[in-house]
């Protein structure tokens, strides 16, 4: 079981961790809402986690055009 993270914008690949070596309070997993968890984690079949963040130049992007923010993604 591995947990693989994923920008929401760009769908850059950001970094996978090959096993569960933190719980979900260390990865800060507990400090989102049950609708964060929602959107942004999904279990596969192989019981993988799939995390959909926002990288680093997406996150520049946002902050250069805060307008941005209304859009689920704003690269097409």
């Amino acid at each position: 079981m591995a947990i693989h993270y994923q920008c929401r914008h760009c769908q850059q690949r950001l970094g996978s961790i090959s096993e569960r070596v933190a719980d979900t309070e260390q990865l800060g997993f507990d400090k989102l809402t049950e609708d964060e968890r929602n959107d942004m984690i999904e279990c596969d079949s192989r019981g993988d986690l799939h995390v959909t963040t926002i990288c680093e130049n997406c996150e520049q992007t946002l902050a250069d055009h805060p307008d941005y923010h209304e859009y689920e993604s704003f690269l097409h």
